[in-house]
């Protein structure tokens, strides 16, 4: 299964997780990875979108990867969005560029699980806090999966980053089998 992965993490010299998982999907076969922040630096309006819009051709599977940002998209993915996924491209009458492909969003939060759940502090499990991405997913036709969430990133011990990197690992390539 070819695979597209967007990464975006609006503080890159202070990650340790998504570099750690952007790293991991780098070695898998069938996947091509865009760092936004490598590319643009964080130029929200810099996007090269016919290129951006060359990299989802013939793939099946678009991961998009970063940290939740005050309970969102970073605002380079908000802006790539925004910039790419364009009319008569990813949606309108033309604009069926994305339909059929699988969406998956892998992220890292700052907080706890119980953070991100119906009794702790947001009220809301990461599943509520991704609806944006879920409800742009089915607008333009794609396949939305279960998100996969790292929690309490910033002081996750190699270990956990480890397990996590596994996690992410392994239901990739099970997808890649399938």
């Amino acid at each position: 299964m070819k695979t597209l992965v967007i990464v975006s993490h609006p503080y890159p010299e202070q990650s340790k997780a998504i570099k750690t998982l952007e790293a991991t999907v780098k070695e898998l076969p069938q996947v091509t990875v865009r760092n936004l922040e490598s590319l643009y630096g964080s130029n929200t309006s810099g996007f090269d979108v016919a290129a951006e819009q060359a990299a989802y051709e013939g793939v099946d599977r678009v991961v998009y990867m970063f940290p939740v940002h005050w309970f969102n998209l970073t605002p380079m993915l908000k802006a790539y969005l925004n910039e790419v996924w364009t009319y008569g491209w990813a949606f309108g009458p033309n604009g069926k560029a994305l339909q059929g492909k699988e969406m998956l969003v892998v992220t890292t939060t700052g907080a706890s699980e119980f953070t991100y759940s119906a009794a702790g502090l947001v009220q809301s499990t990461i599943e509520e806090v991704l609806t944006p991405m879920k409800a742009s997913a089915l607008y333009v036709g794609m396949q939305y999966g279960s998100p996969l969430a790292m929690y309490e990133a910033m002081n996750a011990s190699d270990e956990q980053v480890s397990q996590f990197r596994q996690r992410l690992s392994e239901h990739l390539s099970n997808a890649i089998a399938a």
